[in-house]
């Protein structure tokens, strides 16, 4: 059998191994609804965080999440960067205790400060997996920014549990699911780990805001957006103050062109 040339045979395998991958694309997009657009508070080159609906959703992510996911890039002080006042802030946290070290170096439990980062729910990662069937729950501090879809995905993942009897025979045929697992619209693969955590009046709201899935949902997207990138509108103010630099600067080049140039026109 004549072979091929090695510069051939680089090329079709290049060839082959992008019409797989390109394949597994196309599958993983056939089967996974990507999530649907929203109106964010924060979104476009003005926008900023609501407040009122990031304070709403710190108190889902502390009454719900936060008994098995971590959010160790915050420390409590930055929850006043959402509207709490520093008493406010202190009132929150007054029953949670972190772990520190003794005088004698021993380890101990004292009452959480301002300065503290959030508690991780577990001692390290090996006790979370063995606490979850084997796989830790992911840490929360950007998982906005680390999501494909943003606030959109979060909000679509938590909103898009299908109970088993919902279920059509084809989709429990596919994926061969039982009444056991947690079937997701919007996870890729469907079967997901985590039970569903949100649920119509899994929360009562502090101002009185009716508590449905969807409105606990959105309200701890919008916080965990804030998480992600809470210098976002910082950001923003500092760009545009350099876009109306630059068009200010802009403008005296060009009155300096016309004045030096003039005695030429």
């Amino acid at each position: 059998m004549p072979r091929l040339p090695m510069k051939k045979l680089v090329i079709s395998g290049a060839i082959a191994l992008a019409a797989v991958i390109t394949g597994a694309v196309a599958i993983a997009a056939g089967t996974t609804p990507q999530p649907p657009q929203r109106s964010w508070h924060f979104q476009g080159p003005f926008g900023t965080y609501d407040r009122a609906a990031a304070q709403r959703g710190y108190q889902v992510y502390a009454e719900v999440c936060a008994a098995c996911h971590s959010l160790s890039l915050l420390a409590y002080r930055n929850l006043m960067e959402i509207g709490l006042t520093e008493n406010q802030v202190k009132g929150l946290i007054k029953d949670i205790t972190v772990p520190d070290l003794n005088d004698d170096g021993q380890p101990i439990d004292r009452p959480a400060r301002l300065s503290d980062r959030f508690r991780n729910p577990f001692p390290n990662a090996l006790a979370a997996a063995a606490a979850n069937n084997g796989k830790a729950p992911p840490d929360l501090s950007v998982i906005v920014k680390a999501r494909a879809g943003g606030a959109d995905y979060v909000y679509a993942l938590l909103t898009g549990y299908v109970p088993y009897d919902k279920l059509t025979p084809a989709q429990i045929k596919e994926l061969n699911v039982v009444k056991d697992d947690n079937y997701n619209t919007y996870f890729p693969g469907h079967r997901i780990a985590m039970a569903p955590p949100l649920s119509d009046d899994k929360v009562t709201y502090v101002d009185g805001t009716k508590s449905t899935l969807e409105q606990q949902s959105s309200d701890v997207s919008e916080f965990l957006a804030w998480a992600s990138e809470p210098w976002m509108e910082d950001r923003k103010r500092t760009g545009v103050r350099v876009v109306l630099f630059l068009l200010a600067l802009a403008g005296l080049m060009y009155a300096v062109k016309r004045q030096v140039w003039s005695d030429k026109h």
